[in-house]
């Protein structure tokens, strides 16, 4: 497979320490190069570094080397210049960069002073809209027949084991103790009339085709969650499908707005209607109340901004600003890194009670939202703060290889918790954000894709090896030196990312190592009695008949209803074309209906992926099962590569999908 580059090869020949790498040499361009938590950090991982310490399969050098940075940076220039300066005839046979939605801007802001944003001169009396979107609403007769038989299995549910007065508080994972408001109303049954859109509101195209079969079976598993949300925690958190009941983690209606642009994007019209109303009249952020800034940005701020872009609908701007503006005082430390948590109400922000220090992911995973919001409220506070942080970071010692700790501090702004590297829980957006802010500011901010290039050679070097007897490609931990064969499942975020920067013209072999992790994440799944991944695995290392290759600790066993193998699998459909692709996440559609689905309404995690006959429900619907586990399916298998299209938009890690900035015509 050709490339601009070549590049680090990503993985050594054969079990044993690999060969130093050799020197970085520049290709001439190839047009084949190209065809890129959610809860994410919950947990922090350790690595266990006693599997596979003693094994001697570093890729590398222990240390980086001052020429192979000097090397790197030359190899990323070259990628970048090829990128910039294709010729024409790559450009026919590559997909065009279209032109995309203008900024936006206020009648008071001034562009000129805006970073990253290219002034416009928007008409008079005119308003700018959002791209209109290809999708397809579900037809009339599945519909009521679907609804039907949601009724019918409802009706039909009696467990003892359901308990219907479950103790309703809930304990955030930062320890925080939040208790339900009570008197939350429950969606009017009366009839009202269709809210009327904004003359924003992009105009629908192919209304009367159907989606197929799959697609079909994806709104099926969304209303049935929905339902389940709607009748048992309507305005609440989170749904306790088992329990019939809910949890609170901010009190902001979270699977709610989390849903929003599912919505949209499903053809659910009166869904999306209902829960238009509930934001409109329920949806207030002044209250008393912590939020996790990661978190709530991720998923509230990105949610409202993809429905406000996908429906035109300027209700959803309004609630953004409001709740952008009540996150800004978490960028108030001595080091300009933000605090963890902030309170919506009083603004009060502060670190996590047991420590000082921030995560990675989460002060570096926010700045495609809060660019955007600068964007859209011609603000530029936002905008500012966040790439503030991303500037300390960039300059920050203590990488290797252009990986990161875990840890910061926002007192000192350094980082902290040295020599532990991971692709899992609290790093693993960094790098997903590294490459998709360089696509978002249309491929302009290089200091981005260079570091992003930096850190996929940090993760060939150091993290890439193979498993025994089939030799899977996986992404270890690495701890003080001594590597871990202890893969998350949240890792499988990386062969999409690498597949879409593959696409927008980073080296070929990025493309290959991606359908190689792909293979891997599908066997995690695969090779489970419920065909659902475990939370974390462990590789095996060493030739052993009787082994497999993918082994399960028992504290591990369970799934959360997490997207990141089908959001990957929809990457690498939508990027090759190989129908495989969609076929695994059928299989795996299957898999949360057989094993998940809870009769009464809603999905609920489990605790054991290895028992089919007793999954164990934890009785917990994570918003992210709505808002990227099923709107993930529903896209892997849509055959049209216009629906919310990769050269138009770019997906938040909550997936919710943000436009492409690109410069005006004529500019």
């Amino acid at each position: 497979m050709g490339g601009v580059w070549t590049a680090l090869r990503w993985l050594p020949a054969g079990v044993g320490p690999a060969k130093p790498p050799a020197p970085l040499r520049a290709r001439p361009p190839d047009a084949a190069s190209g065809r890129g938590r959610p809860g994410r950090l919950r947990r922090c991982h350790v690595s266990d570094a006693a599997a596979g310490a003693a094994s001697g399969l570093h890729l590398g050098d222990a240390e980086p080397r001052p020429e192979l940075r000097r090397q790197q940076k030359l190899a990323a220039a070259l990628v970048l210049e090829a990128v910039n300066g294709r010729s024409a005839e790559e450009r026919k046979m590559r997909p065009a960069d279209p032109p995309v939605l203008p900024a936006p801007q206020k009648a008071d802001a001034n562009p000129e002073n805006f970073p990253g944003v290219l002034p416009q001169k928007p008409k008079r009396h005119f308003r700018r809209r959002p791209p209109n979107l290809q999708i397809r609403a579900p037809g009339k007769d599945s519909e009521d027949r679907r609804q039907d038989d949601t009724q019918r299995r409802d009706e039909a549910v009696g467990d003892a084991r359901r308990e219907e007065n479950t103790q309703r508080t809930v304990v955030s994972w930062r320890g925080a103790v939040i208790e339900p408001q009570p008197g939350t109303e429950l969606p009017s049954r009366k009839a009202e009339a269709p809210h009327k859109p904004s003359s924003q509101a992009p105009r629908i195209q192919n209304q009367a085709a159907s989606p197929n079969e799959r697609q079909r079976a994806v709104i099926d598993a969304f209303r049935h969650a929905w339902a389940g949300y709607r009748k048992f925690a309507w305005g609440h958190d989170e749904l306790k499908p088992v329990s019939r009941s809910f949890s609170e983690w901010f009190g902001l209606g979270l699977t709610l707005i989390d849903a929003l642009d599912t919505m949209w994007i499903l053809g659910l019209r009166k869904e999306f209607e209902e829960a238009r109303k509930w934001v409109s009249k329920k949806l207030r952020f002044q209250k008393d109340v912590d939020v996790n800034l990661f978190e709530s940005t991720i998923r509230i701020l990105g949610g409202l901004l993809s429905a406000y872009h996908l429906s035109g609908d300027d209700l959803f701007l309004k609630k953004a600003e409001d709740f952008g503006n009540r996150l800004m005082p978490a960028f108030q430390t001595p080091s300009k890194i933000p605090y963890s948590d902030v309170n919506i109400g009083t603004g009060a922000a502060h670190p996590p009670r047991w420590t000082s220090d921030s995560t990675v992911a989460e002060v570096t995973s926010i700045q495609l939202e809060f660019r955007e919001l600068s964007r859209l409220t011609g603000s530029r506070k936002f905008q500012e703060a966040a790439e503030e942080v991303t500037r300390r970071v960039h300059s920050l010692s203590g990488k290797k290889d252009g990986l990161v700790p875990m840890f910061i501090n926002t007192h000192s702004g350094l980082f902290t918790h040295m020599g532990v590297f991971t692709l899992g829980a609290r790093a693993d957006s960094y790098y997903e954000y590294l490459l998709k802010q360089w696509i978002q500011g249309g491929k302009k901010e290089t200091q981005l894709v260079e570091d992003y290039l930096e850190a996929i050679e940090g993760i060939k070097r150091h993290l890439l090896r193979r498993s025994e007897p089939r030799k899977l490609t996986f992404v270890g931990e690495l701890a003080h030196g001594r590597f871990s064969a202890k893969m998350d499942h949240l890792v499988c975020f990386l062969p999409g990312t690498l597949a879409l920067g593959a696409h927008h013209g980073l080296p070929a072999d990025h493309m290959e190592l991606a359908r190689a992790l792909m293979d891997t994440c599908y066997q995690m799944n695969r090779q489970m009695e419920t065909g659902l991944s475990p939370e974390i695995v462990h590789f095996n290392l060493y030739p052993q008949s009787d082994q497999k290759d993918v082994q399960v600790k028992p504290a591990d066993r369970h799934n959360l209803l997490r997207p990141e193998t089908v959001e990957s699998l929809f990457y690498l459909y939508r990027l090759t074309g190989d129908p495989k692709y969609q076929d695994w996440g059928w299989q795996i559609l299957q898999s949360f209906n057989a094993y998940a689905r809870v009769p009464s309404g809603g999905y609920s995690s489990i605790s054991n992926v290895q028992d089919p006959l007793n999954p164990q429900p934890r009785d917990k619907m994570e918003s992210f099962f709505l808002g990227e586990t099923l709107k993930y399916l529903y896209l892997l298998f849509s055959d049209d590569p216009d629906l919310l299209s990769l050269d138009a938009y770019v997906f938040n890690t909550e997936a919710h999908p943000l436009p492409i900035w690109v410069p005006p015509r004529g500019a």
